[in-house]
């Protein structure tokens, strides 16, 4: 009986930490608010690496949805009773909203580019980079952080901007489908797929390289424009976590089903492999590269590469509740034994409350694990870069796993 009043106990103390890191609602700007004046702020711009995707879920599970559900049903509304812009998906649980007295405005977007696309009739509109602007008033993220930042203190933006360039999403449906079509004595690998491969030759990462320095040199503008200086804030470029881990990490077999079944990861090994040696080093490389021709003074590099290390899909280190014998997101070690980025879910597996999109994304404990480190990064209004890692075992005072940031 003394167990079981402890275990609740425990519950109802994370369940109380995850709301409180859930609690963001940022300060109403004061009269005056503007450039280097007001409460300080933190604003994220990019795409659905930054923008909260499948922050709803705790962990995975095929079992019932509820006991990773973290979130409930209003998950992605970032204004009373829905979303802004359809799709974007700016949860609840993203990294931008710190806390401490610092207030946070989340223009990211899940399935933005650099450049804003689905500008049509009956269309997804997803803004980039850009200074977009129509009559119905749907605007580009720089043209929103520059109307943001007039009226607010910004002290830092963070930019998480380029997977879809590459055309990330085409990336994870062709390896998935050629891992569901292929035998295990004959496997049709994606990493070697012409149109596969010429998304990454030199040229290619030159090209895209070039399209996010001049997404940052508009978010620079777009300050500019606002009435800042470059001495007020800080322009954070943010690199992407490795999703799923080396082949030799995954805990299930090649053979058979169970790879995509019951985990949701189904990719030949040396697919994943090249993931992680060829395409995740290139998004990033892309990021590095471009702050550094950007010639701007006021950047630095959040580096997110290992930071859901041993916590990835599939990895060998963890596991879906049922496995490692979890009740559910609440319960007691969650957070060390299940997974922070949610499964593949194809088109015969995806049932609601689930989304496809929401697939090989950082979800609730790796949105708050980045949190933590953009936190750290922030630097209590003086920013800085660094290596984002996981440092111990367990949650910090806000609810977050413990992280580092390494210089």
């Amino acid at each position: 009986m003394k167990r079981e009043t402890a275990v609740r106990a425990r519950r109802v103390r994370i369940a109380c930490m995850a709301a409180a890191a859930l609690a963001v609602a940022a300060p109403a700007a004061a009269q005056g608010d503007g450039p280097g004046v007001g409460t300080p702020t933190v604003v994220t711009l990019g795409d659905s690496a930054i923008s909260g995707e499948a922050g709803r879920w705790a962990g995975n599970t095929n079992g019932s949805s509820s006991n990773v559900d973290a979130l409930g049903s209003t998950a992605y509304h970032d204004v009373p009773g829905a979303e802004s812009i359809p799709g974007c998906h700016r949860s609840q649980s993203a990294q931008a909203h710190i806390g401490g007295g610092v207030a946070s405005a989340n223009l990211a977007c899940s399935g933005a580019r650099t450049y804003t696309s689905g500008t049509g009739s009956g269309q997804d509109f997803k803004p980039g980079i850009d200074f977009y602007s129509d009559s119905s008033g749907r605007k580009g993220q720089a043209l929103a952080l520059q109307e943001f930042a007039a009226t607010h203190n910004v002290k830092a933006v963070v930019v998480m901007i380029g997977a879809n360039n590459y055309g990330f999403a085409d990336i994870v449906q062709r390896c998935v489908t050629n891992w569901l079509t292929s035998p295990s004595w004959w496997k049709n690998y994606c990493h070697d797929d012409s149109d596969m491969v010429s998304k990454f030759t030199p040229s290619a990462q030159a090209a895209r390289t070039a399209e996010v320095k001049d997404a940052l040199l508009r978010v620079a503008q777009a300050m500019t424009n606002a009435g800042y200086s470059s001495s007020q804030y800080e322009i954070l470029g943010q690199t992407y976590w490795s999703p799923l881990p080396r082949g030799n990490q995954i805990r299930y077999p090649e053979t058979g089903w169970t790879r995509q079944s019951v985990g949701g990861c189904g990719t030949w090994n040396a697919d994943a492999n090249w993931a992680n040696d060829t395409v995740v080093n290139a998004l990033n490389n892309t990021m590095r590269n471009a702050i550094a021709q950007t010639g701007l003074t006021n950047t630095a590099v959040v580096d997110m590469q290992t930071a859901l290390n041993g916590r990835r899909l599939c990895e060998n280190t963890v596991g879906l509740l049922e496995e490692e014998g979890i009740a559910n997101w609440t319960s007691p070690g969650a957070v060390d034994n299940t997974e922070w980025v949610a499964q593949v879910r194809t088109v015969t597996t995806v049932f609601g409350p689930y989304q496809l999109q929401e697939s090989m994304h950082a979800s609730y404990w790796g949105q708050l694990a980045m949190r933590a480190c953009l936190r750290l990064a922030y630097n209590g209004g003086a920013p800085v870069g660094g290596d984002c890692v996981r440092a111990s075992n367990g949650l910090n005072a806000q609810g977050e796993p413990n992280m580092t940031l390494v210089p």
